[in-house]
């Protein structure tokens, strides 16, 4: 294993926040604390093991299991899902608060929890490296996170034995570092479930074991993941270290001389001061892709609101007409004696023009703006799509996420018109439907007319894990023409009416 560093005096600390998602996960179920834990992709059968604490993986509970799996070897399990944004704020308050100790900072973009810190000429300013690497914990400790750091030679030779290290370690030369790294075990590293798999029943437990064998061979059998694993390993693979810059906020505060009530006037004081906001961000070089606005009310508490952007933009125009929008629906118990404004901003890249399709990427432009000011009318959950997920039943088999950006279109050849199942959340019971048919059972009522056929039945069975569930679903043809998607409930002994189909 060779030393990646760009020069001879180079130093790097590896931070380890041990599944980070875990933690706070933890902190959401404190009583979840002692027991095998893990963060699956969804609370469902089917969902994948994505993250496990250290109860869990004794208990052979591995990233890539089902959660049905993961159950079935271990029955005390506690799992749950974390939002993403949970995950995103969380690795950026890290970042923020490693940034006191270094001026360089990369947080690993595929595993959350993991930083680099370039520890190179800290030695004048530090008593010792061990004390500078005890304060990292010791802040990280306050703030409710458990981490451990090494400090080294190489980025993935701290990587790898940060995996293995609980508390602090300071290498002092590059081979000590080297020989170590070696006997780190291959399931502590970031591999994915059915390589590991491979690799353990081919007796490959070790870091130095993988590295004695011909790096093609391995590509061959186990795929680049594997090559780019040994790559970095060997130090053949130099990745560019992309600290991202810490900057302060951007934020004004207008204090008013008597309280403001009305919405052109504290959008006129906005105005007033937004163009300030926005011409030192663009000096940095960054664009504006939400604005949160702290009003304070004359004898009541705070309140806030937050308009995001259609795209990152340095326009003042869209971000006011947006912020019009947002008070113009919101409703003060009192007049505003402060105002105050922070901008969310991230680098602003110049785009290529396009010589083709332009008037297309115009029009979804302008489709994401009009999405943008339906969120500042109407609240953030108010454009959305529906996303597909593995589920045993129809009404979970899908999950409402925020849309920000008309995705560009992907027409396909279609050769007959589709058709669209709209379902009833929760589904609309039924009266009774008599034993002889045609029985003119009017499902809808008389609009409809009675049902002239019906289509089934069509077995759903499921949810032993948690509550058994066991329907037959049924296509209803109506004397109108239209078609009615209906189930009969064999433990609640009833019909329902789950949806239409147009």
């Amino acid at each position: 294993m060779a030393a990646e560093g760009r020069s001879r005096g180079e130093r790097w600390a590896c931070v380890d926040v041990p599944a980070l998602p875990l933690q706070l996960l933890a902190r959401e179920h404190p009583e979840w604390l002692d027991r095998p834990l893990a963060v699956v992709s969804e609370d469902r059968p089917q969902g994948r093991i994505l993250w496990v604490n250290e109860r869990a993986w004794r208990a052979r509970v591995l990233p890539g299991l089902r959660y049905a799996a993961a159950l079935a070897l271990c029955h005390e399990l506690c799992a749950a899902e974390l939002p993403p944004a949970s995950l995103t704020a969380a690795v950026e308050r890290l970042r923020a608060t490693l940034h006191t100790f270094s001026p360089g900072v990369e947080a690993d973009a595929g595993e959350p929890g993991i930083f680099w810190l370039d520890a190179s000429g800290l030695q004048p300013l530090e008593r010792s490296l061990e004390a500078w690497a005890e304060r990292i914990r010791s802040v990280l400790a306050d703030q409710g996170f458990r981490a451990h750091v090494v400090v080294g030679f190489s980025r993935f030779g701290t990587y790898a034995l940060a995996r293995t290290t609980r508390g602090v370690r300071v290498l002092d030369a590059p081979e000590q570092e080297r020989r170590a790294a070696l006997e780190v075990p291959l399931d502590r590293l970031h591999l994915p479930a059915p390589v590991r798999e491979r690799l353990a029943r081919l007796a490959l437990h070790t870091l130095g074991q993988l590295l004695a064998l011909p790096p093609d061979e391995l590509a061959r059998r186990f795929g680049p993941e594997i090559l780019r694993l040994v790559r970095r390993a060997r130090g053949d693979l130099r990745e560019p270290f992309r600290a991202e810059p810490i900057f302060e906020p951007f934020r004004a505060v207008i204090e008013l001389e008597f309280p403001v009530a009305e919405t052109f006037r504290l959008c006129a004081l906005v105005e007033r001061i937004l163009p300030t906001l926005l011409r030192e961000a663009s000096r940095r070089g960054r664009g504006v892709t939400a604005l949160n606005l702290q009003l304070r009310l004359d004898h009541d508490g705070p309140v806030s609101a937050t308009v995001r952007t259609a795209a990152v933009t340095r326009d003042a125009a869209r971000i006011l007409e947006l912020v019009r929008l947002r008070l113009a629906t919101m409703r003060l118990a009192a007049g505003v004696v402060e105002i105050g404004l922070e901008l969310t901003t991230r680098p602003l890249r110049h785009r290529q023009q396009a010589l083709f399709g332009e008037l297309a990427a115009r029009e979804r432009e302008a489709a994401s703006r009009a999405f943008a000011r339906i969120r500042a009318e109407f609240g953030e959950d108010a454009v959305v799509r529906a996303a597909v997920r593995a589920a045993h039943l129809p009404e979970a088999s899908f999950r409402w996420e925020p849309i920000t950006n008309l995705p560009a279109p992907t027409p396909r050849g279609v050769r007959c018109r589709s058709l669209v199942r709209r379902i009833f959340t929760p589904s609309r019971p039924l009266p009774h439907r008599g034993h002889h048919e045609p029985d003119g059972w009017l499902v809808r009522g008389p609009e409809d007319g009675p049902m002239v056929r019906i289509f089934g039945p069509y077995l759903v069975s499921g949810g032993w894990w948690a509550r058994e569930v066991h329907r037959a679903y049924h296509f209803a043809e109506t004397a109108s023409g239209s078609i009615l998607w209906v189930y009969y409930d064999r433990r609640r002994r009833r019909w329902y009416l789950h949806g239409t189909v147009e």
